[in-house]
């Protein structure tokens, strides 16, 4: 007993003594104890002094960063920003990755400031008595606090170590949040903050900002996952982030409410006095643009918004970017201001770099592993949704054939769909344009080099889709947000035409218009700002407000329809409306997934001997079979998502030109749909198109990269993951309920019956002959999920752009109608079979049910 109370105490004594360490070490750090008596000028002598919004001194010894504050600015807001200079993405950081945008207040508390984030999700009518409880069941976020390391002699200035602040993740959280359900090493990870390496690097200060860079590092001495090529070592990992505080701007914008019929970023704010049903006083981000002569129709502003190419910038695409950027020009004249935006160039000797947060720059990286191509985001003030400055980053990748074998194969050529940009957060919702136009240009360039084209018509393919691009991110700084319903304003016949638009809006994901063979060429993509985009601007930058109402309630003109990531049916039963739809394209889907499919079938009929030349490795050739493949395989895709499909018409009550809300799709259409569908995945010869290159579908040697990898082309495994995500979305719960739920407000399509056709499209066309082995995989996935379907299931997560949900389960309408389905696979796996293989593979059908009618 006396040695357990001896080990106890020393015990005691030994944390006693850690605690005591780490109190005086942030003691130390915070330049407390004796130190803190002396006045601000007396601690600050011999520093380095950089004047600006708050004074920042640097001891030329320890290198630690001291912050002042001026007792005017205590209790006042200020803009805090951060984005990570540099960082692998695999710690789910990147060059230009825009991170925490939130008010901030600095507050004296005795002998130490606090930083208080500022809750800006709520209004509170200050005529109402219930402003007096504005403060009410709202909690308060005290995110930084650190010790006044000096005062000055009249008490009127405060000294706080920025090292103190901003090391310890405080103000923003710098490594990714883990889930508890992540096992450890199955993905690369940070370690823990390192304090002794984390420091301040550099800083800037200005009148209006003051800047500054951390350098985090965190250590992991036993790491489970090395990372990949751009971890040069996971044992210590660096990551470079900028923290910005900004003055608020000074008044005189006007914030503009946002209309659900018009694509803007928005800051929310509800308001919690109102007793309307919506209670919404959310604004729109836009830029402050205020005309010099607010009397003139058309005015140049008193300031324009100026973009910067940076200097890293390939010299052959600057002319393209900049005239693709101030092609926005004529969407502002049409809001009666002119010249709005200005294009320079960075000098090579420029004294300040693409991160000072006064200059809105054009970057341009190329990365070993890019989250993006193209991505363009803002910051603005949460207030009143003023944007104060953007940057738009441009990967070289974008113009490269380089792909990543395994996400190819994994994906089929299909969408990432349940992928997402780390940290871009509300900014174009995962905004993926450019990664998606990487694939799209090298299934292009496979059609172009089968059809044997011309250099400068392939440099005319690559100028357009650049422009797109830059037209595109552009508008993203601008504060519009996507609008995947445009391309369907587009009539099918005119795509063909050198003057029609493929698309009606730059802010659409779309295909690239490739015209069919023996057919004139379009454009390959919009190269201006089309009619929505003008709209779009007009709403949001229209000085006059008096013309906003005649300017919004024009929404209903076709070329004026709009539908963002919110509405958009990427993912397997999400959302309604098939013409909000990605990587297609006129006001035919269907149709036009039909000729993008017969396009890729001529095309691969002919690649072999047009990709390679002698002396060539098959690289080319295995990146554009699974180019093109993929292309397909997105075509039976937007085909599939007019099945269960319902026209979502928004527009306010009494507007002119206003369709019903709620329109389900024609039984013909989605009848029409799952016959392409069918023909492009699920039938007998679905995947006979390119089996003449599998025997030359070799990756190319390099080192040891393909250790542990077979690198035989899997034909069976590609078409099954292809058909697999199809019937994620045929026989989604959502999907199924839909067909049901629908036919109480017009609607027409039984489940039942739809559920018995799927059957026969899987079933029919083999029934009383061999059955292939695509098919015979096929035949037992969909049993498989008939099974799940009778047997009640559900629950579980799957992937979606923003992330996890949850599955729901099956309604008993679908339940019934799948148990229908069994039964009449039981039947044809109890008939004849025309061989042995297919005897084999009934046998299993057969086995399945069996085992099911035992539970």
């Amino acid at each position: 007993m006396k040695k357990a109370f001896l080990f106890l105490g020393a015990a005691l004594l030994a944390t006693g003594t850690a605690q005591a360490k780490d109190k005086d070490k942030d003691e130390a750090k915070e330049k407390g104890g004796e130190e803190a008596a002396k006045t601000l000028a007396q601690f600050v002598e011999g520093f380095r002094k950089t004047d600006g919004l708050f004074p920042l001194y640097r001891d030329p010894k320890t290198g630690e960063v001291y912050l002042e504050l001026d007792a005017d600015q205590l209790g006042s807001e200020f803009i805090y920003f951060t984005y990570t200079e540099n960082g692998p993405v695999e710690a789910n950081h990147f060059r230009g990755n825009f991170r925490d945008n939130r008010i901030v207040t600095f507050n004296k508390k005795y002998d130490r400031v606090e930083v208080e984030a500022v809750n800006t999700s709520f209004y509170f009518d200050p005529d109402s008595a219930l402003a007096r409880a504005s403060e009410a069941n709202i909690a308060r976020a005290p995110i930084g606090n650190v010790k006044i390391a000096a005062t000055s002699e009249d008490g009127r200035k405060f000294l706080i170590s920025a090292d103190a602040l901003l090391e310890k993740e405080a103000l923003s959280q710098i490594r990714p949040w883990q889930s508890p359900d992540d096992k450890p090493g199955s993905a690369f990870a940070l370690g823990e903050l390192s304090e002794d390496k984390t420091q301040i690097s550099t800083f800037a200060n200005f009148p209006d900002n003051t800047d500054i860079r951390v350098e985090y590092v965190f250590d992991n001495p036993k790491p489970f996952h090395f990372g990949g090529a751009d971890i040069t070592d996971a044992r210590s990992v660096a990551i470079l982030v900028q923290h910005s505080f900004l003055k608020m701007p000074a008044p005189g914008f006007e914030p503009r409410a946002d209309d659900f019929r018009v694509g803007y970023f928005t800051n929310q704010k509800t308001d919690l006095t109102s007793i309307e049903h919506a209670p919404y006083r959310d604004v729109i981000n836009r830029w402050r643009l205020e005309k010099k002569d607010p009397s003139a129709a058309v005015s140049d502003p008193v300031k324009p918004i100026t973009f910067w190419i940076e200097n890293t910038t390939p010299m052959e695409l600057r002319g393209t970017i900049r005239d693709a950027t101030l092609a926005w020009n004529e969407a502002f004249e049409a809001a009666g201001i002119s010249n709005a935006i200005e294009v320079q160039i960075q000098p090579d000797d420029a004294s300040w770099d693409a991160g000072d947060v006064r200059y809105n720059v054009m970057r341009w990286t190329s990365s070993p592993t890019p989250p993006f191509g193209g991505y363009g985001p803002s910051f603005t003030n949460p207030r009143t949704g003023e944007i104060i400055g953007a940057d738009i980053m441009l990967e070289f990748i974008y113009l490269k054939s380089r792909i990543w074998q395994s996400e190819i194969f994994e994906t089929a050529g299909l969408p990432s769909y349940g992928k997402s940009v780390p940290g871009m957060g509300r900014h174009a919702a995962n905004c993926t344009l450019a990664a998606d136009l990487q694939a799209k240009m090298m299934a292009a360039r496979s059609v172009f080099a089968a059809r044997g084209p011309s250099d400068d018509e392939l440099d005319e393919l690559l100028r357009q889709e650049l422009a797109y691009l830059v037209l595109h991110e552009v508008g993203h700084t601008l504060g519009l947000t996507h609008n995947m319903r445009s391309s369907y304003s587009i009539p099918l016949s005119s795509l063909g035409s050198s003057s029609a638009l493929p698309t009606n809006s730059v802010m659409d994901y779309t295909e690239i218009n490739i015209a069919p063979s023996g057919q004139p060429q379009g454009q390959f993509a919009i190269a201006r700002p089309g009619p929505y985009d003008v709209w779009a601007i007009q709403y949001g930058y229209t000085p006059e407000e008096s013309l906003l109402t005649a300017i919004v309630a024009r929404s209903t003109e076709p070329a004026l329809v709009y539908g963002n990531d919110a509405d958009d049916m990427r993912s397997p039963g999400t959302h309604i409306d098939p013409r909000v739809m990605i990587d297609d394209l006129s006001d035919d889907p269907i149709g036009w997934a039909t000729q993008r499919a017969a396009l890729v079938d001529q095309t691969l009929a002919v690649l072999a001997d047009r990709v390679v030349d002698s002396g060539d490795t098959y690289q080319a050739l295995v990146n554009s079979y699974y180019g093109l493949t993929g292309q397909k395989a997105r075509a039976a895709n937007i085909a599939s998502r007019w099945i269960a499909g319902v026209y979502n018409n928004r527009s306010v009550v009494g507007q002119p030109g206003a369709q019903q809300p709620l329109v389900p799709v024609s039984v013909a259409e989605q009848r029409r749909a799952l016959g392409v569908v069918s023909k492009l995945a699920f039938a007998p010869d679905a995947f006979s198109a390119g089996e003449n290159l599998l025997n030359r579908l070799q990756v190319e040697r390099r080192g040891f990269d393909m250790y542990g990898t077979n690198v035989d082309p899997q034909p069976h495994a590609r078409a099954l993951r292809v058909q697999q995500s199809l019937l994620d979305h045929l026989l989604h719960p959502n999907v199924l309920t839909r067909l049901t739920d629908t036919r109480r407000y017009g609607g027409a399509y039984p489940v039942s019956t739809y559920m018995a056709e799927l059957t026969g499209v899987m079933f029919d066309a083999d029934r009383s002959g061999p059955v292939n082995t695509y098919r015979q995989n096929l035949q037992v996935e969909y049993l498989t999920r008939l099974i799940g379907i009778a047997s009640g299931a559900g629950g579980g997560m799957e992937p979606t752009p923003m992330g996890p949900r949850p599955l729901p389960t099956y309604d008993y309408v679908s339940r019934s109608a799948a148990l229908a389905g069994i039964a009449r696979i039981k039947a044809i796996a109890a008939g004849p079979a025309a061989d042995a293989e297919t005897r084999a593979h009934r046998a299993h059908l057969a086995s399945l049910i069996a085992a099911f009618e035992r539970r």
